[in-house]
């Protein structure tokens, strides 16, 4: 896996214990439970009643806050029969939560702090955050007391009313509960804190405190009207892609080979061992027998002619770069100052250039295949070689050119990028005409930056340069491979799925590449990934993927349009063959769907359906008339229609 997933780990604050019980005759978990120790709402027949908790740590005023969050600790994550169990830490304490489902839109929370360290706080605090679009006007947060609450009450209990939503909050204890603003000028949510401890605490010292919480509201099940416009022909889409990086000898070939086997495969991306292939910029590699190479170039070498053997055309990416190519000590940590990596000796670029392209001959001489771009690995933040925007577009351009001049067909990938928030790194590039020759693809990676506003930035980048865009690396949790047992919660599952199919809306793609389809991040479980010895078998995730792979070859994106923000949309067809796939994920209740927009010629959709019950399960036919056509939508699963 990527060097920076397992190494955000470091700088986050430490580990938690969380037990989430679901009971076995319900198809969804209510509680929305996230493996760092948040609750993010409960849902009630698949619709997300919103709110938020997290333990908050206070030190001797409000100007020093710890609290749980996505990549703020290292929490450990276990799933066993329907318990979920995190523990996590923030400074000397260590938090056990155990959340279970007690009825409808009902969680019992219990909370247990262990110190560790002497040390006073301010307090310790269950949170609990309302959005302020659904209560506002529940509770008056204008006036303000001495010590700056807009609400303080000894209490046990709370409820809030809201036109479309309301919340209860029993605690096993009376306490002096209280309210208090966000930071800032802007008011977003009414915080209200649950104090679990308080003043001087000393090692040894134990808490606990339980709370039930109970929503109910409007289930929204209003139809939704779903457009299709055939008359605009967008990008085309290869089909899914993947990563394979190899990263564990031992379990990845049997996870590979069942994804090759079971998925159609449209691009892949293999790793460099770059620091592998040429440690020593004196000695000459490509003078070497394929059987004296270093055992993880071998592999590296091995993945590629796979891949080049099912003609699936692939990506090559370094991550460790030689200590001879690189400034300075080589960083595999982030610095004090959070700076990642390290920049390409400029003193050594001939040496350097050299290197990258003796391997990709040797590749194709050897191995007999050809990459069809080559990338480092998110230059733009220094996993492994850091770069500026100034100096991408100077890399591209120069080992660009020296590609063409050992007649390499090799091109450059522009970006690469860690995530999607970092687009102006492209820019010189993109703006650089002398660059255009070199470059193949556009790319970034998924991990990061989801709004709409933003993926928009990279399908502009893709359009201003006339290159591909490709997800170099998709997935939605940096930090997932620290609680493995994440990737099997049906709500990473349509998380993942929601995003691509708006991904393939937005940015239109011509693949998304899986992170990864090896062990690493794996959308299979058993087999011994993970510790886990039961048999290999798919995931949620993994039918999820292939689902989406099924897309007919040779499509290109159309418009589709949701009237209703619980949908998400995307499609794909070719009207000279008629072939159209439509792909939909309802993130709320059941609801009837009216599709308009339908080509003429088409009579009928197939429509199969993934969610935590059924595995890319056929679901029905359904028929055209008049160009269009209605049917029900399940709750919270993956829908696609083909129609040919």
């Amino acid at each position: 896996m990527k060097t920076i997933k397992k190494h955000i780990a470091i700088k986050l604050l430490i580990a938690a214990t969380m037990v989430f019980m679901i009971p076995a005759q319900n198809l969804f978990a209510q509680a929305e439970f996230k493996p760092w120790g948040d609750i993010d709402g409960i849902r009630v027949k698949g619709q997300l009643m919103d709110f938020n908790t997290k333990l908050v740590v206070v030190g001797n005023s409000w100007s020093k806050v710890g609290f749980t969050g996505k990549e703020r600790q290292k929490p450990k994550y276990t799933r066993n029969d329907g318990v979920y169990t995190v523990n996590t830490w923030i400074d000397s304490l260590e938090f056990t939560e155990t959340v279970k489902d007690i009825g409808k839109g009902s969680a019992k929370l219990t909370v247990k702090c262990t110190v560790h360290g002497d040390t006073t706080l301010k307090g310790v605090y269950f949170m609990l955050s309302l959005p302020e679009d659904i209560y506002k006007g529940s509770i008056d947060q204008s006036h303000l007391d001495n010590n700056g609450y807009y609400f303080n009450q000894n209490t046990k209990e709370l409820s809030f009313t809201a036109p479309s939503q309301n919340i209860r909050v029993k605690a096993d204890t009376i306490s002096a509960v209280f309210g208090r603003p966000d930071a800032g000028s802007t008011q977003k949510f009414i915080r209200i804190f649950f104090p679990i401890c308080s003043g001087a605490l000393h090692r040894g010292n134990v808490f606990e405190r339980t709370y039930e919480i109970k929503v109910s509201g409007t289930i929204d099940q209003s139809p939704v009207n779903i457009k299709l416009d055939t008359s605009v022909q967008g990008r085309a889409f290869a089909g899914l892609g993947g990563n394979f990086r190899i990263q564990n000898p031992g379990l990845d070939p049997k996870v590979i080979d069942y994804c090759l086997k079971n998925l159609r495969v449209a691009w892949g991306r293999v790793e460099m061992p770059w620091s592998a292939w040429q440690p020593d910029s004196s000695a000459d590699p490509s003078s070497l027998d394929t059987s004296k190479l270093d055992i993880r170039v071998r592999r590296a070498m091995t993945m590629a002619q796979t891949l080049g053997g099912m003609n699936i055309p692939f990506i090559l990416t370094a991550w460790f770069p030689p200590a001879w190519a690189a400034e300075g000590k080589l960083q595999f940590q982030p610095t004090p100052r959070g700076i990642w990596g390290n920049p390409l000796n400029k003193a050594s670029m001939p040496k350097i250039y050299k290197s990258i392209a003796d391997y990709i001959i040797y590749l194709r001489d050897h191995y007999g295949v050809e990459p069809q771009c080559f990338s480092f690995n998110e230059s733009d933040l220094g996993i492994n070689v850091r770069q500026t925007g100034d100096e991408h577009d100077e890399l591209i351009k120069g080992l660009g050119t020296y590609f063409v001049s050992r007649g390499l067909k090799t091109k450059l990938l522009l970006g690469d990028n860690s995530d999607a928030t970092t687009w102006k790194f492209v820019y010189p590039a993109m703006n650089d005409a002398q660059a255009q020759q070199y470059i193949g693809l556009v790319s970034f990676h998924s991990w990061r930056g989801w709004g709409t506003e933003t993926l928009q930035k990279w399908a502009d980048v893709a359009k201003q340069t006339g290159k591909p865009l490709i997800v170099g690396e998709g997935s939605i949790d940096a930090a997932a491979w620290g609680y493995p047992a994440y990737f099997q919660d049906p709500s990473y599952a349509i998380e993942e799925i929601n995003l691509y199919t708006r991904l393939l809306a937005i940015c239109q793609p011509l693949s998304i590449l899986q992170w990864q389809l090896t062990t690493d991040y794996s959308l299979l479980k058993g087999g011994g990934i993970f510790g886990d010895n039961s048999p290999l078998e798919p995931t949620q995730r993994f039918w999820n993927l292939k689902q989406l792979a099924a897309t007919q070859e040779g499509l290109f994106y159309m418009p589709l349009t949701s009237d209703n923000i619980a949908i998400s949309c995307a499609a794909l067809g070719d009207n000279s063959k008629r072939a159209y796939t439509l792909h939909l994920v309802n993130n709320g209740a059941s609801r009837e769907v009216h599709l308009t927009g339908l080509p003429g010629g088409v009579k009928e959709f197939k429509i199969y359906i993934t969610d935590e019950k059924d595995s890319m399960k056929f679901s029905k036919t359904i028929e055209v008339h008049n160009h269009q056509s209605t049917f029900t939508l399940k709750e919270r699963c993956f829908a696609s229609l083909f129609g040919d």
